[in-house]
């Protein structure tokens, strides 16, 4: 969907954010300069501040209290892009499961039956072997959080509204670029042997996919996207070719090494056909050298 027609469905709609952080925080801003009206609901007081710097109305709290319940007016759309904020399991049952829950019961007091879009991950997928991953595929969790997560999606089903699930792929962009930092830092040696598949989306592509979403919902009914690029990329293939944009030696992948963010990384390759077909979306960075070529000259 191009700005043209971004700026004609929210000009002058009242768009609620829940959840102000690296993409919600960018859908507002997008939504503002449309000229949209925009409420975000955030729990930290410097993001509050920078947003209505932007021109949005903030209010701080809790997603999974009631307190905000009456501060929030009716909505014509509404995105729930909240995070786990780095709280461990407790975090992600607050402001996931219980935070979705929040938002179910202040839609149906506030008389709210808006487009409801919920950004969840590609992570409820177990399936790993290499196999090609799409939305009929089962969806269920494989620890205490993918659980969450596939609750979540489940209580987005009750929304009174047309409402959405977007299953973004991992993220990153502007100020998050967790294996190019690595690299710059000094880091040859990675856990694994590299093989597997890494389904990216750019921050920015993940804004669009939300905008789009919002922009084309059916007036009924519910749906879902995986929102991912269309690299097939493997770990060892972008590690190396960041390395050599860095003009670093080739890195070294060690399979006695065991990675501590991700221990046993599944390897399967997300499908990005549906939303391109429904939504008539594609990404402004169609694989991780394209996303990356702007990082690293910035």
């Amino acid at each position: 969907m191009n700005d043209t027609n971004a700026h004609r469905f929210l000009s002058r709609k009242h768009l609620v954010v829940f959840g102000a952080g690296y993409v919600g925080g960018e859908v507002a801003r997008m939504a503002r300069k449309s000229g949209a009206r925009v409420t975000i609901l955030t729990r930290n007081p410097l993001v509050a501040a920078e947003l209505v710097a932007a021109g949005c109305e903030a209010v701080i709290d809790h997603l999974q209290n009631s307190t905000w319940h009456t501060k929030i007016t009716q909505a014509d759309f509404v995105l729930n892009s909240v995070s786990g904020g780095g709280r461990g399991l407790d975090g992600y049952r607050q402001s996931y499961l219980e935070g979705m829950h929040s938002v179910l019961t202040w839609g149906s007091q506030s008389g709210t039956a808006g487009r409801l879009a919920y950004t969840g991950s590609t992570s409820v997928y177990p399936q790993g072997g290499g196999v090609e991953i799409s939305e009929s595929d089962q969806v269920a969790g494989i620890d205490e959080r993918t659980n969450l997560l596939v609750e979540t999606e489940e209580l987005v089903r009750q929304w009174s509204g047309p409402s959405c699930v977007l299953r973004l792929a991992g993220i990153y962009g502007p100020n998050r670029h967790h294996l190019l930092d690595q690299l710059r830092s000094g880091v040859t040696d990675f856990p694994g042997s590299g093989d597997h598949h890494l389904n990216l989306i750019h921050r920015d592509d993940a804004v669009s996919a939300v905008i789009a979403a919002l922009a084309d919902m059916s007036e009924v009914g519910h749906r879902r996207f995986n929102v991912v690029d269309n690299g097939r990329a493997r770990k060892k293939e972008m590690v190396g070719w960041l390395a050599q944009q860095l003009s670093l030696p080739p890195p070294n992948f060690l399979s006695n090494m065991v990675s501590s963010r991700r221990p046993n990384p599944l390897d399967r390759t997300i499908s990005n056909q549906l939303i391109k077909a429904q939504l008539d979306w594609s990404p402004r960075y169609p694989t991780f050298k394209d996303g990356y070529a702007e990082l690293l000259e910035a």
